[in-house]
């Protein structure tokens, strides 16, 4: 944090405006995350499902029968939250005979997300029938989190606790579990597993915290809020000091420095004033 405001203030002093130095460290900072931890979301991944997306929809309406461009497209539509268009998309793959897990899950999230509950849980019962270890879990996963968005804590917690059994070190299963538990106004319980999704961070290899980052983040949410409240303040303090730092001499006018002469504002006139 510090080194950031240092080199923040640094950059100040030589462009003369914070905001432009911001924007600089910005850029700095995106482009050694690239190549370093890639904490940020990558542009070109998202710009690539972008393209992905729009050469599926183009293949699929040359020919609406391709059901491999049908599946795979609903899989990008569910990462973009665009559930109905998912279910739109899954729907024929599953009246052609589509009856697979991976058809199953995928459409029965994507009724879930919907809106339609009992499409969803039925047919994500039929998918665990079929595979009940899908995913690690992934299917008690979905259960517990949009029992929660519609208000069945009971069935949400079994859920989750059932997933926590198979993928223990999960932080996005320990924080859906701690609102549930939240929701049901046990505020102990809620608050270990807060700490125990934190714990199960603290500890996780770099590609996980990675991957796991805002989960944690959710789970003490009070981190964050500290580090943009002290970077907003020193960010403050270094717009003011430098209001007062000479980051650029003055001009010079048409005889030489200003301060070639520092008696000269006082005889303005000069010998002729009198």
């Amino acid at each position: 944090m510090l080194t950031k405001w240092f080199l923040w203030m640094g950059l100040t002093m030589l462009t003369g405006s914070p905001l432009l130095s911001l924007a600089i460290l910005a850029g700095v900072l995106f482009a050694a995350d690239r190549f370093t931890l890639q904490v940020l979301p990558s542009p070109m991944r998202v710009f690539k499902r972008w393209q992905r997306a729009g050469e599926l929809a183009g293949t699929i309406l040359t020919n609406t029968h391709d059901r491999r461009a049908r599946a795979e497209l609903a899989d990008i539509r569910l990462g973009q939250k665009r559930y109905q268009e998912a279910v739109d998309l899954l729907r024929p793959n599953l009246d052609a005979g589509d009856d697979d897990v991976d058809t199953l899950y995928l459409l029965g999230v994507s009724y879930l997300g919907a809106g339609d509950a009992p499409r969803g849980e039925l047919l994500l019962t039929e998918a665990e029938r079929l595979d009940a270890d899908y995913k690690q879990g992934a299917i008690d996963l979905e259960r517990g989190r949009f029992r929660l968005q519609r208000g069945d804590f009971k069935g949400a917690q079994e859920a989750l606790e059932r997933f926590l059994q198979v993928r223990q070190g999960s932080v996005e299963g320990r924080v859906l579990l701690s609102r549930v538990l939240d929701k049901q106004g046990l505020d102990v319980e809620a608050k270990d597993a807060r700490d125990a999704a934190w714990r199960e961070y603290a500890v996780a290899p770099r590609f996980q915290k990675r991957r796991d980052r805002w989960w944690a983040y959710r789970a003490r949410p009070s981190r964050p809020l500290t580090y943009a409240a002290v970077a907003l303040l020193m960010m403050g303090v270094g717009a003011y000091l430098t209001r007062y730092l000479p980051t650029h001499g003055a001009a010079p006018g048409p005889y030489g420095s200003y301060y070639d002469d520092p008696y000269a504002a006082d005889d303005v006139g000069g010998d002729d004033a009198e």
